[in-house]
This record gives C-alpha cells, sequence and structure tokens, in this order.
C-alpha cells in the first residue's frame, strides 16, 4: 500500500487527473452545485398526475371554489418559501397536465406526490397545496 503511494502516485494523479477533466466535460463532478442538485432530483421527480376525485363537505358554487382558491393563493407566500415557486405552483395547478409538468420542471418544484400536493423546493421548503386548488370537487354546483 505505501508503496503505491510512493512509486506510483505520480502517474496515478495523472490518470485520476484526466478522468477529472473528462468528467467535468461531461457535466459530471467539480462544483455542479444547484445543476447537480436539479439532475440528482430528476431521478426523483415524479411525473404529475390528474388528482383524485374528491367531495366537500358542503356543496359549493363556482363562485365559492373560485373565492377559496384566491384566499388561498394570496395568503400561501406569508406561510414561507419563495414566492416564485408559489407562483409557479399556482400556474401550474391552473395549467393542463403537460403544461403543469413544464412549469414546475422549470421552476425546480420538487414534487413529492403526483397531485402536486406536496412539494419542495431546492432549498428544502416546504409547499402543501389544498385539494382544492388543484381540482374540482364532485358536489359543485352551478352558480
Amino acid at each position: 500500500m505505501g508503496e503505491g503511494r510512493g512509486g506510483r502516485g505520480g502517474k496515478k494523479g495523472k490518470e485520476s487527473g484526466g478522468r477529472s477533466e473528462q468528467s467535468r466535460a461531461r457535466g459530471g463532478g467539480g462544483g455542479g452545485g444547484a445543476a447537480a442538485a436539479a439532475g440528482g432530483g430528476d431521478r426523483h421527480q415524479k411525473k404529475i398526475k390528474k388528482p383524485k376525485v374528491w367531495k366537500h363537505p358542503e356543496s359549493l358554487t363556482r363562485a365559492q371554489l373560485k373565492q377559496m382558491r384566491d384566499e388561498f393563493w394570496d395568503t400561501a407566500p406569508h406561510y414561507g418559501g419563495q414566492k416564485e415557486i408559489w407562483d409557479a405552483l399556482r400556474a401550474a395547478a391552473e395549467a393542463e397536465i403537460s403544461l403543469a409538468q413544464l412549469i414546475v420542471d422549470s421552476a425546480g418544484v420538487i414534487v413529492t406526490s403526483e397531485d402536486l400536493s406536496t412539494c419542495y423546493d431546492e432549498r428544502g421548503a416546504k409547499y402543501d397545496l389544498p385539494k382544492y386548488v388543484l381540482s374540482e370537487p364532485t358536489n359543485l354546483k352551478d352558480d
């Protein structure tokens, strides 16, 4: 073991240095920071799916549902997290599934529940979204 470090150390250093340069050229190794974190997160990123069907305890009109949603989105940033992430989550919640996936991916949102109800940002802040901002209840009544 001691012999490997003494006599051959220079050669090993060159070889590993060459690999590091190749690795860096491919984007691996060396100070990837946020890019490396985002790349690692993609492996654990869930694909967004339509939320499960749900029923509100009381029948709601579309106007009541809209008011509940507006109140949530207006107050959510005050409970923590980044405003930009809240804005991206709102845009995703109000979009079609394929566009919602693009929005959260672009914003660096880490989706841990397929229906977007629980997400995290790259700093580890948690974002909980109630089902009424993600889909309509089955007992929604006309205005």
